[in-house]
């Protein structure tokens, strides 16, 4: 039975390596793709930013449509639109084109990642939830470290549009490792009682606290090649090392968070949210100097992806004990997606404005600020309703 949850685990985990690498390779293939449009570099980055406000909207509205059926079939087809949106890429004549195949490929991104969240808890114990649904999510932390730069490599010798058709196999090696190993499973309440969850105050408390912890990592990372060149001293070509380091720092993070949270989830978060602000404050000033530097940006991939297993686990749990609603789940992938672009816009106007790059570590520090602030929000909030439970039940 273990091997088999460890099966479907690994399957769901092939998924969102898929959607990770889709998601972020097309950083390193901007200047092919505007070259081979005719437009320019800020104009082909408008697919980043059309992917992420995607991802941010369409996860849960899609979610809301198939929440009722099975859950192994709806992932299956997710799979399917995620291939056919990289083919469009891959085939695009025109920018616009393009454009409608990255929309294509984030609709089902959200959703994918949402339902499969579930699933991962459901294949355990309700004491193992974050270290299956860390299991799952090593996807992206796996993109991040290797994906993206095999692909920007296949890119860069073969064409971009060789990336897109890459990605297009490997979602259907995903479909069919998900519909080979993958246990059936029934669909969950109906989208309105699932809806009904985001009048609970906790549900948004969680949410605010994922998007603005996880866009305190993107308030700096989103200019890591400037800070770590112009700043810190490195050359070009320590880049691609330099983001290794750093998505080793995630894989690592992600299993360290998970164990500490299936232990001690309110705990975990708050303790690693407080290790990412220090690690961003010494950020600003580690960045002036090179060895301080990276030892500072693989820190802060640890505490970055240290968050994630629990925050996940507590939004689905705030909206329900079981963690079963789908919406909130898929809503915690949009949160983590409109944390991401808020980190890189904050962190854009301190560059903006004159403060320099290695300003942007403080503002991601104030950004973490405010996640603690709701942190404590949040467990202030669980204790009340533990203590209106326990009179009630006393009555």
């Amino acid at each position: 039975m273990a091997s088999r949850s460890g099966l479907a685990l690994a399957a769901l985990a092939v998924g969102t390596f898929a959607l990770g690498m889709t998601e972020f390779v097309i950083t390193g293939l901007l200047p092919d793709i505007a070259a081979d449009f005719a437009v320019t570099i800020p104009a082909a980055g408008l697919l980043i930013s059309a992917y992420a406000l995607s991802v941010v909207i369409g996860g849960p509205l899609l979610t809301a449509l198939v929440a009722r059926r099975p859950r192994k079939p709806v992932l299956i087809a997710l799979l399917g639109f995620f291939v056919a949106g990289n083919l469009i890429s891959a085939v695009a004549p025109a920018y616009g084109l393009m454009m409608a195949g990255r929309i294509v490929a984030a609709l089902c991104h959200g959703s994918f990642i949402g339902i499969a969240t579930i699933v991962a808890g459901d294949l355990v114990r309700p004491e193992r939830r974050s270290s299956a649904i860390a299991a799952m999510l090593s996807g992206i932390t796996l993109a991040s470290v290797a994906g993206v730069p095999l692909g920007t490599l296949l890119g860069q010798q073969f064409g971009w549009r060789a990336t897109f058709w890459a990605m297009a196999l490997l979602g259907w090696v995903a479909a069919l490792s998900t519909w080979a190993f993958v246990p059936a499973g029934g669909g969950a309440a109906g989208a309105r009682a699932q809806w009904g969850a985001f009048r609970n105050v906790s549900v948004w408390l969680a949410l605010g606290m994922t998007a603005l912890a996880f866009g305190a990592v993107y308030a700096p990372f989103t200019y890591v090649a400037p800070l770590m060149t112009t700043v810190a001293g490195f050359g070009s070509g320590a880049l691609p090392w330099l983001l290794v380091l750093f998505g080793l720092g995630l894989v690592l993070g992600n299993v360290i968070g998970a164990r500490a949270a299936d232990h001690r989830l309110m705990g975990t978060i708050v303790g690693a949210s407080v290790a990412m602000l220090i690690v961003l404050v010494v950020f600003a000033w580690t960045a002036h100097s090179r060895v301080p530097a990276a030892v500072t940006l693989f820190a802060l991939g640890v505490v970055a992806y240290a968050t994630v297993p629990g925050l996940t686990t507590r939004v689905i749990t705030a909206a329900d004990d079981d963690g079963q609603n789908l919406i909130v789940s898929s809503a915690a992938v949009s949160a983590f997606n409109l944390g991401n672009a808020a980190g890189a816009y904050l962190g854009g106007r301190a560059i903006a404005v004159g403060w320099g790059y290695d300003s942007t570590p403080l503002v991601g520090a104030a950004m973490e600020l405010g996640a603690l602030g709701l942190a404590a929000a949040l467990v202030l909030t669980g204790r009340a309703r533990q203590k209106v439970r326990s009179v009630v039940a006393v009555q």
